[in-house]
C-alpha cells in the first residue's frame, strides 16, 4: 500500500506556481491578484480565508481581504462583488461559503465574473466542464486528478466509481475522470447494492461527509482510494474512509489529514495563475 501524501504534492505545485509568477512578473510587471470575500466570524471559514492568504503573499500574488460583518446585506454583498469584477487587478474571487441566511448563495457565485471565478462553480464554467474546454475547473476535483497523475496511476479505461454526487466534488470529478477515458459510476443516497458497485471500483472516491462510511467490504483488493471527506470526531479530524483495514486492501490511499485537502488551495492558486495569465 501506498499513502499518497497530498502535503508532499501541493508543496511541489506551490513551488512551480511561485516560480511562474517570479518569472511572469519578471516579464510583465504585474502579479496574480486574488480576493477572498469572508462574512459573518465563524472560525472555520476564517482559519480557511487566513489560509488562503497566507499563501497568497508566500507564492507572490496580491490578496485583496474583504472581511464583512454577519448582517451584511444581499445587495451590499453584490455591490463588493460588481467591484471586485471591475477591479483589473483581481483575477480571481473568492466567496467563503456558508454565507449567512439571508444571503442567496447561487445569486452570490452567479454574480462572479466566470473569468475570475477560480472556484469553478459559475454555470459558464461548470458548463464548459462538461464539454471539456474550462479554464477554471473546481478545485478539489482537480487537486485529485494532480494527485493520481503525480503517482502515475492509470486513469484511462479504467472504472472510477465516486460516492457522492454534490456539486462541488462528486459531479465535477466525474466529469474529470470522463476527460481521461475512465468509465464512471456515481453512487447516491439511492444507489442500490452500495457495496456491489462500489467492489468494481479500480478508482474509489469516498465524497460523501460521513465518517468512516467506506469499509473494507466495499473496496476490492488493490483499489485506488481517494478519500475527500473531513469530518471531526471526538475533536480529530477524520475521513469518509474507515482508514485502517481500508487501507490493508487498498493499493493506494489518501490520509485524512494530509491528502486531499492540501491540493484544494494549491489548485485555488493554480486557477487564479491562469485567471491572470489569460487576462494578460
Amino acid at each position: 500500500m501506498v499513502l499518497i501524501d497530498g502535503k508532499k504534492v501541493s508543496a511541489e505545485v506551490r513551488n512551480r506556481l511561485a516560480e511562474e509568477t517570479k518569472n511572469l512578473k519578471e516579464k510583465t510587471g504585474k502579479e496574480p491578484g486574488l480576493a477572498t470575500v469572508l462574512v459573518g466570524d465563524d472560525p472555520a471559514s476564517a482559519v480557511y480565508v487566513r489560509n488562503k492568504n497566507k499563501t497568497c503573499r508566500e507564492l507572490g500574488f496580491q490578496s485583496f481581504e474583504n472581511q464583512l460583518s454577519s448582517d451584511t446585506t444581499e445587495e451590499q454583498l453584490l455591490s463588493l462583488i460588481d467591484e471586485l469584477n471591475s477591479n483589473p487587478n483581481v483575477h480571481g474571487i473568492l466567496v467563503q461559503l456558508p454565507l449567512p441566511d439571508q444571503i442567496d448563495s447561487e445569486k452570490i457565485l452567479q454574480a462572479i465574473d466566470p473569468k475570475k471565478d477560480v472556484d469553478g462553480f459559475h454555470p459558464v464554467n461548470v458548463g464548459k466542464l462538461v464539454v471539456g474546454n474550462a479554464l477554471l475547473t473546481p478545485c478539489t476535483p482537480t487537486g485529485i486528478i494532480e494527485l493520481l497523475d503525480h503517482y502515475g496511476i492509470e486513469i484511462s479505461g479504467k472504472h472510477a466509481v465516486i460516492v457522492g454526487r454534490s456539486n462541488i466534488v462528486g459531479k465535477p470529478v466525474s466529469m474529470l475522470l470522463l476527460q481521461r477515458n475512465a468509465t464512471i459510476t456515481i453512487c447516491h443516497s439511492r444507489t442500490r447494492n452500495l457495496e456491489e458497485v462500489t467492489r468494481g471500483a479500480d478508482i474509489l472516491i469516498a465524497a460523501v461527509g460521513r465518517a468512516h462510511f467506506v469499509t473494507e467490504n466495499m473496496v476490492s483488493e488493490g483499489a485506488v482510494v481517494i478519500d475527500v471527506g473531513i469530518n471531526r470526531v471526538d475533536g480529530k479530524l477524520t475521513g469518509d474512509v474507515d482508514f485502517e483495514p481500508v487501507s490493508k486492501k487498498a493499493s493506494y490511499i489518501t490520509p485524512v489529514p494530509g491528502g486531499v485537502g492540501p491540493m484544494t488551495i494549491a489548485l485555488l492558486m493554480e486557477n487564479t495563475l491562469k485567471a491572470f495569465k489569460d487576462s494578460i
